[in-house]
């Protein structure tokens, strides 16, 4: 029998080239998809799961923040677990005093927000009144804000009855969220550097367990410094917007000093809310209109200076990020944890910039976060 081979023609360089090159981009977009399905996921993880990640990385920051203090502690022979309980209790009870001081006014003042609205459409009724007279398009709008601010009016009597249970389930969150951070947090404290030690054990390279060791002290450091220098600024801010609605004549000044130094850890959105808040209470107290806008007036200054001036000073431009990507962070952790995430969007955009510029492979997006 005659057996016959069948002798395929080699496939040219340049067709193999190609079939490669496409290879590679569809595996390119493939990889792409996947790893934007894969950011979709954990955000929507971090946000239905928030009772969890937020006490979590609320308690990680912060151990971060008492670590230098702990190592101090150590060197004064105080074991870990005790110096971790010692932090925890100053902490707790400072926040436990703070809240006792300001609940009630804060409380009070909050039910009187409808009140302040009412009263600031009644005293800028005359320039209201002015300007419908302009033209008749203002007339109209003027009369369609008012029917629908009567909508409103009749929506909050009706569901008024179950604020109450909203108020209790909120604070039975607010508490189980406190209690599992300061838990949490004092295990972390207590621990030491048994996760660095850990990591160094499984790196196989003396070289990579110096450069861990390395990269983990210089993180460390610069977000507790970045931690530590935000919250003094805010500190002050909060200090002087206080000062200045005392010798303003405002009620409750210590009130508002609070509000502006946390508020201030939410840049841009933070401010507009506090200036909107002190211009509301302004109206309540005061009958002259210039009053309400010279209070709110003052607080935008002293927001613009620490904005402008005492944060890139003090900071540098190292640490200061872009203030799109800020803003976004904001909106983003906004969405995933409410308040809270607002709150710790800066901190968390900081420690990942800090992480970027520390990691080689990383440090394009670093410089892409910086300003």
């Amino acid at each position: 029998m005659n057996q016959t081979c069948t002798v395929h023609d080699p496939v040219p360089p340049q067709d193999a080239a190609q079939m490669e090159q496409r290879v590679e981009e569809h595996l390119t977009v493939h990889s792409r998809a996947l790893t934007g399905l894969f950011l979709l996921a954990v955000l929507y993880t971090l946000h239905f799961g928030q009772v969890i990640f937020l006490p979590m990385t609320i308690a990680f920051l912060l151990a971060v923040l008492f670590a230098p203090l702990l190592r101090r502690l150590r060197q004064w022979h105080v074991p870990e677990p005790l110096g971790a309980a010692i932090l925890l209790a100053l902490l707790v009870s400072g926040l436990v005093y703070g809240v006792s001081r300001l609940a009630e006014p804060a409380a009070e003042w909050s039910t009187k927000v409808p009140v302040a609205l009412r009263t600031v459409e009644y005293k800028i009724q005359p320039v209201k009144k002015s300007m419908q007279d302009v033209t008749k398009a203002t007339e109209l709008l003027s009369k369609a804000t008012a029917l629908d601010e009567a909508k409103k009016v009749q929506q909050v009597e009706v569901k008024g009855d179950a604020w109450p249970i909203k108020v209790f389930s909120l604070t039975g969150e607010i508490m189980m969220g406190f209690a599992t951070t300061v838990m949490l947090l004092y295990f972390l404290l207590s621990s030491g550097d048994l996760f660095l030690q850990k990591l160094v054990k499984v790196l196989p390279r003396l070289s990579e367990k110096k450069q861990a060791v390395e990269i983990v002290r210089n993180m460390e450091e610069q977000l507790f410094l970045y931690l530590f220098t935000v919250t003094g600024i805010n500190l002050a801010l909060g200090t002087a917007v206080g000062i200045a609605m005392h010798l303003l004549g405002m009620p409750n000044p210590i009130l508002w000093g609070v509000m502006a130094g946390l508020l201030t850890f939410i840049p841009y959105i933070g401010h507009i809310f506090g200036i909107v808040v002190v211009m509301l209470v302004a109206a309540l107290t005061f009958d002259d209109l210039g009053q309400m806008f010279l209070i709110g007036g003052v607080y935008w200054g002293l927001a613009i200076l620490e904005g402008s001036f005492a944060s890139p000073m003090i900071l540098g431009r190292r640490l200061e990020s872009n203030p799109v990507v800020l803003v976004l962070a904001i909106m983003i952790w906004g969405w995933i944890w409410g308040v809270g995430g607002a709150l710790l969007a800066v901190p968390l955009l900081a420690a990942f910039k800090i992480m970027c510029d520390h990691l080689e492979p990383l440090q394009p997006i670093g410089e892409f976060l910086g300003k």
